[in-house]
C-alpha cells in the first residue's frame, strides 16, 4: 500500500477527495431542497383540513 503513495502526492489526493465529497454533499442537499417533502427551508405546504360529517346515532336500549 505504501507504494501507491509513492505514485501519488498525498496532499493532492486528500484535497481532491475532500473537494469531491464537498461537491457531492452540496449536490445532495440541493436535490433535497428541490423536493416538496424534504425542503426544510420553506417547509412543506400545510395539508388541507379533512371535512368530517357527524351522523347522529340512535340511542341504544340497554
Amino acid at each position: 500500500m505504501w507504494r501507491v503513495w509513492l505514485l501519488f502526492d498525498p496532499r493532492r489526493v486528500l484535497i481532491a477527495l475532500f473537494t469531491f465529497l464537498f461537491v457531492l454533499a452540496l449536490l445532495i442537499h440541493f436535490i433535497l431542497l428541490s423536493t416538496v417533502k424534504f425542503n426544510w427551508i420553506e417547509g412543506s405546504p400545510a395539508a388541507a383540513p379533512v371535512a368530517m360529517e357527524l351522523v347522529d346515532q340512535p340511542d341504544r336500549l340497554a
